[in-house]
């Protein structure tokens, strides 16, 4: 059963042709062969241990959907989570301290879907204050002695990430003192230099004690520093997922190159548990992991990530650093829309007349018109089909008694409100078709 704002998130995030931000598993086509193994490597990740996965698919596979569902799905299993667009120009997989700002900022709980960093670290505190607290030796209501006992907890607890990043405790210790003052300016300052903010002011910095911005190798100890938060604050650990990592093919050849190493230095740094608690998701075309411009260009990551997929698709191990996400076809088409349909049907007042037109023969007909928009390309039609439905089909069959959508509503695919890789499958249905 989905509440009722849940079910108008799905809907409204479909009406903008966009993926919701939750109810994703009421959406979830294809992903029940995934499940079981993902769950099996969650709870080892929740055990103090590093995971990586790396998801193929071509474009209209679902593999923002993938990241997303599954990112759902950890929260709702205790961990955190985050996605991050990998783009040349402003997250280049290389700079992790840009990597490590995006994650912060779309970081994500089950209380809060994105911008969870603040309460995550004003949770942490509160948890060891409630530590200090069990001792009866200290008086709840001495406010010096508690924040005192509570620091003392807190660099013991960060003591291994002191010794390489002292800057991440030197920051919290300031940013607790600031609470405790009432300085809410320099507080949210901290916040922002902690999250790998750049420009924050000068006088934050000097009231910590710090100097400069986060840089590569600070973000990789920060990182390291968050995931004992996490782990400190009850939860199971987190899950990030690297989307669009393909563009690194796009790149200039010096970009790329560094891309690929640090994508390299990634799993093997979590092989080697640097990262304890963290899953971490990449998402890829075939292109991407079998082509020149891609993994094949470094050839220790290319063994890291080889899968052989020659067998049947029935036959693939979940359980391999790589898998591989089926092609939308035309059942799975019809599928997913039945379900929008009965989301948007329930607890409308003209649910039984929505299910009754819309029924699944309309849906076998809007499904083909869309596919036969886009060359046929099955694949590339869920999310214009979705829309379609959606804002075209549902709406007006709500809001007029009288609509008809096989008698007042004929299928339009404007130009404008495509993607390229919609556009590229709408306009060249052969190679005659390309104006040169």
């Amino acid at each position: 059963m989905i509440s009722p704002s849940r079910r108008e998130d799905i809907v409204s995030a479909l009406r903008r042709g966009t993926v919701p931000s939750s109810g994703l598993d009421a959406l979830a086509v294809g992903m029940e062969t995934f499940a079981p193994t993902l769950n099996e490597e969650l709870e080892s990740v929740a055990s103090g241990r590093g995971g990586f996965k790396a998801v193929r698919g071509e474009y209209g596979t679902g593999k923002t959907f993938f990241g997303r569902w599954l990112q759902e799905r950890a929260r709702s299993k205790g961990f955190a989570a985050t996605e991050v667009q990998i783009n040349e120009t402003e997250t280049p997989l290389h700079r992790l301290e840009t990597v490590y700002r995006r994650l912060v900022e779309h970081l994500g709980t089950a209380d809060m879907a994105s911008g969870a960093f603040r309460s995550v670290i004003d949770g942490w505190f509160y948890a060891l204050e409630q530590d200090v607290l069990a001792d009866p030796s200290v008086a709840p209501d001495d406010a010096q002695v508690l924040l005192r006992q509570t620091n003392t907890l807190m660099e013991t607890r960060l003591s291994a990430i002191g010794k390489t990043a002292p800057a991440f405790s030197a920051v919290l210790r300031t940013y607790r003192q600031a609470l405790a003052s009432n300085d809410g300016m320099l507080a949210e300052g901290l916040i922002s230099w902690l999250a790998g903010q750049p420009n924050v002011a000068a006088s934050v910095k000097r009231a910590a004690g710090i100097k400069g911005d986060l840089d590569h190798f600070g973000a990789s100890n920060f990182l390291v520093g968050l995931l004992t938060i996490l782990r400190d604050s009850g939860f199971s650990g987190l899950v990030m997922v690297l989307d669009e990592v393909e563009t690194l093919q796009r790149m200039r050849t010096d970009t790329r190159e560094k891309g690929l190493n640090a994508l390299r230095q990634w799993i093997d740094e979590i092989d080697a548990g640097r990262y304890p608690g963290l899953y971490l998701v990449i998402t890829g075309t075939p292109a991407f992991f079998d082509g020149p411009q891609g993994v094949q260009r470094l050839a220790p990551l290319a063994q890291r990530l080889h899968v052989d997929f020659g067998t049947d698709r029935r036959f693939d191990n979940s359980r391999a650093a790589q898998i591989r996400l089926a092609p939308f076809d035309h059942s799975a088409l019809l599928s997913v829309g039945r379900r929008v349909r009965d989301i948007y049907a329930e607890g409308r007042e003209h649910g039984q007349r929505l299910r009754t037109v819309v029924d699944d023969s309309y849906l076998d007909i809007l499904a083909r018109a869309i596919t036969g928009g886009l060359g046929g390309k099955v694949g590339v039609a869920p999310r214009l089909f979705l829309k379609k439905l959606v804002a075209d089909v549902l709406d007006r069959v709500d809001l007029h008694a009288d609509f008809d959508p096989r008698r007042h509503y004929a299928l339009t695919i404007a130009e404008t409100e495509m993607s390229a890789i919609e556009r590229a499958a709408a306009s060249a249905n052969s190679v005659d078709d390309i104006e040169l």
